[in-house]
């Protein structure tokens, strides 16, 4: 099963004739590709599978998904279950 953080795209950029973005993971960047959303601008949140954008997430929705995620952790953490590799999501900060 895969389960998917959303990343904000922080640049876009071309590469070998295709359009990709470096997206930030709460200080962790990584090169996606975006020609499937090509839509897509700098400040957007987005979901990467496989080193491909494949959706675009407003804001709030990528709110509500660190927000899942920090209960998911939490509940781990109270019921024993090792989180170290997890680590904590990144909050969304207006800029």
């Amino acid at each position: 099963m895969c389960l998917a953080v959303p990343g904000k795209v922080i640049e876009i950029f071309e590469n070998g004739g295709l359009r990709m973005a470096n997206v930030d993971y709460g200080g962790v960047t990584h090169k996606a590709c975006v020609e499937y959303v090509p839509e897509i601008e700098v400040g957007q949140y987005t979901i990467v599978h496989a080193g491909f954008a494949i959706s675009i997430l407003d804001e709030e929705e990528a709110q509500k998904s660190f927000e899942a995620w920090e209960e998911l952790i939490r509940a781990s953490r109270e019921a024993g279950i090792p989180t170290d590799e997890v680590g904590s999501l990144p909050s969304i900060t207006s800029s």
